[in-house]
């Protein structure tokens, strides 16, 4: 590790990882810590929107190169109610409206190009305490048994959920949706294409992603039905799905193993304090209803390295400079903060008015060619882009 930093990033997730590709170009000095000692292992898939899967080529790393599946079309409807919107790639000339990737796959790609970037990579470290004066932020920092003070003219919080928690000045806010999501790959019959399905219940969303030739699952359910659902024996299982979701044009015939984690609402405010930004999760982590999470946090990322990068070297985490950050990030946050919960709320219920509003939003979309062009764009490029 060097002792000292233009920008320290803690957290070397796809998140961390995009920011210091995008700000080491620059000529800025840059680290980056992070506890995983090991290269990622997850078995998860994420959800990228046109929008970031642009801002990823910008680094080096394209869809194709990472078996990257893609999303031609999205079929959102609601269950026990009329109405249903599809938003297609094609109609706003675009090669698709977003992609799903194995998380392990991106993440590599980016630790690749990252370890070439001639940026200060650090793995299995730790860092336990974040302290800042008016010159410079200061992080400690666990590795191989030793303890290290590091500084940095600014420090990135790109940690997940846990960046924020003890730093002054910033408040978190927190909202148990009281839901568990259920995660799963099934097969079925016909084989997934480029057709994605967000199907709303009185339970929450029930999302199918295609991935290859088979489909992401993301179940929202109560915690006590997703624990019961994730032990359940596979056929049981895939009859239990058919009768939820109800898509008659989709067979479901096998299941991977599944796994669930609870959701919840969390964000900080402000996301800047003195000699420190928040970005990815650890401004914001919220609930997977249109996928808005990861792609909100590399829009972060975006304005984030456009601010340092702007910058010359001596106002790099300046007061003047994390202002900018955080006007910048106000409105397209928060509006994805805001229309993600309303999106829970509002359909995540059996009231047979809200029932009828949601049908007829849906069908609106469905015979109005511009609103549903607009709400397609605020989707992949974010409320304000």
């Amino acid at each position: 590790m060097i002792a000292h930093s233009d920008v320290l990033i803690v957290g070397g997730g796809p998140i961390g990882a995009s920011l210091a590709l995008a700000i080491g170009r620059a000529g800025c000095r840059v680290a980056l810590v992070e506890a995983r000692a090991a290269p990622a292992n997850d078995s998860r898939t994420l959800a990228i929107s046109h929008g970031t899967a642009m801002i990823l080529k910008r680094f080096g790393v394209a869809m194709d190169a990472i078996d990257a599946t893609s999303i031609e079309a999205i079929h959102v409807s609601q269950r026990g109610g009329f109405g249903r919107a599809i938003l297609r790639a094609a109609e706003l000339k675009l090669p698709a409206l977003g992609y799903v990737v194995s998380y392990s796959a991106l993440s590599r790609a980016l630790e690749h190009a990252l370890l070439n970037s001639g940026a200060s990579v650090t793995f299995g470290a730790k860092v336990d305490v974040i302290r800042s004066t008016a010159m410079y932020g200061m992080a400690q920092v666990k590795h191989e048994d030793r303890i290290e003070d590091v500084t940095a003219g600014l420090i990135v919080m790109a940690d997940g959920g846990r960046g924020g928690e003890q730093i002054p000045g910033i408040n978190i806010s927190e909202y148990d949706y009281r839901q568990s999501a259920l995660v799963a790959l099934l097969s079925t019959d016909p084989p997934a294409k480029r057709m994605a399905y967000e199907r709303f219940t009185s339970t929450g969303p029930v999302a199918l992603l295609p991935y290859g030739d088979k489909y992401a699952l993301i179940w929202t359910t109560s915690p006590q039905e997703a624990s019961a659902l994730a032990e359940l024996d596979a056929p049981l299982f895939l009859e239990r799905l058919r009768h939820h979701v109800g898509i008659q044009s989709l067979r479901f015939i096998d299941t991977g193993p599944r796994a669930s984690f609870p959701l919840r609402l969390r964000f900080a405010k402000p996301v800047t304090s003195r000699r420190i930004a928040l970005v990815g999760n650890a401004a914001q982590a919220l609930h997977p209803v249109a996928g808005q999470g990861f792609n909100l946090g590399m829009r972060d990322v975006q304005a984030l390295a456009k601010c340092i990068n702007e910058a010359d070297r001596e106002s790099i985490g300046d007061a003047a400079m994390l202002a900018r950050y955080s006007a910048s990030r106000r409105w397209d946050a928060g509006g994805g903060i805001a229309v993600t919960d309303l999106l829970v709320r509002g359909f995540s219920n059996d009231n047979a008015l809200l029932r009828a509003g949601r049908g007829f939003g849906l069908a609106a979309l469905d015979v109005l060619p511009p609103a549903r062009k607009w709400f397609a764009r605020k989707m992949m490029f974010g409320i304000s882009g």
